[in-house]
């Protein structure tokens, strides 16, 4: 029996999409007021018959960060696959650490009693180390001055030291640092809400860039590793590093607009989210781009991917054509 935590967002549907073409039990928890819409619309991107693959989902009314509820929705489970969080390259605050650290803490805790035989987390590239210069981001590259990251960066961070707490207890666990992920979400958050902007017309792009991925790359992955007998791991999922100049116009293409041409510095995107984050807190309102986010969009970071390619020989989808099937499937 498998449960998959996370399954409205964009790689927790993903995944049970792919789970259950393996003909397996698959369970997924929810809580009493989530939407299914998104799962529904994530399984139209492979097949007209979605609500017949959604039948063969078996709920569990769980959150979390409800340790009773999470402790009865492992029963009787072998394999987790962890993917709830609250995702947001804003300034998410402690309210966000703490979600996603207390959530991942009470669910590795009740894998133990459940005694579950393997678990995997998804954690995040924003919990990885950073670098000087060209040199490429690994799994061993040191994380310093964790204070000075993102919110988000803390808590992928903090969380996957409770997943650690549980691989020295006894759980046999392995973690994912998937990149930027990029796909069909049914949804207006994450990469979806750059889709969106995008095909809209966005004239900007800024000066940074990281590590993409399909995110059918990424729940495959989960997948064989999940299968494998490997555990103790920590695995970077990176398809391609790609400026964000790139990226953007590749979705411009997809949807046929104008590539972006205005670049924007980092300072000038600090100074506009400053300025920003000082007017929300006088007239009250929550700006598009604060401070944090900023830093994220400016930033050039780039990862390397050669222990997940040694593990599996894994051949990655492009970034560039997962864009344009995105671009295709939304204009429908």
């Amino acid at each position: 029996m498998i449960l998959v935590t996370g399954a409205t967002g964009l790689v927790g549907g993903h995944l049970l999409w792919h789970l259950l073409q393996q003909n397996i039990t698959v369970s997924a928890t929810k809580r009493n007021t989530s939407n299914l819409e998104t799962i529904r619309k994530i399984f139209s991107f492979y097949t007209p018959h979605a609500d017949a693959f959604l039948r063969r989902i078996q709920w569990k009314i769980a959150d979390v960060c409800d340790e009773k509820s999470i402790n009865e929705a492992l029963k009787g489970i072998e394999t987790v696959y962890h993917c709830a969080a609250v995702v947001s390259l804003s300034n998410g605050g402690d309210e966000m650490i703490n979600t996603n650290v207390e959530g991942t803490s009470i669910i590795v805790n009740a894998a133990l009693r459940n005694k579950v035989k393997r678990f995997c987390f998804v954690s995040s590239i924003a919990a990885c180390g950073h670098t000087d210069g060209d040199n490429l981001i690994d799994e061993n590259t040191e994380l310093v001055n964790i204070k000075s990251r993102s919110a988000y960066s803390r808590s992928k961070y903090f969380s996957e030291q409770e997943v650690w707490k549980g691989i020295r207890a006894g759980l046999n666990a392995v973690i994912v640092n998937p990149g930027v992920i990029l796909g069909y979400s049914g949804s207006d958050k994450g990469s979806s809400e750059l889709f969106a902007r995008v095909r809209k017309g966005l004239p900007f792009y800024t000066h940074g860039g990281s590590g993409y991925i399909d995110v059918q790359d990424v729940v495959k992955l989960m997948i064989e590793i999940t299968n494998s007998t490997v555990t103790a791991e920590r695995f970077i999922l990176v398809a391609e590093n790609c400026s964000n100049k790139d990226v953007l116009s590749w979705m411009a293409d997809g949807y046929g607009k104008r590539r972006p041409t205005i670049g924007i510095n980092k300072k000038f995107m600090l100074a506009i989210g400053s300025i920003s984050e000082i007017a929300g807190k006088i007239l009250p309102f929550t700006p598009v781009l604060d401070r944090s986010l900023a830093q994220s969009a400016s930033n050039r970071a780039y990862y390397s991917n050669r222990k997940i390619i040694e593990l599996t020989q894994f051949q990655f989808n492009s970034v560039e054509k997962c864009i344009y099937e995105v671009c295709e499937f939304d204009k429908k």
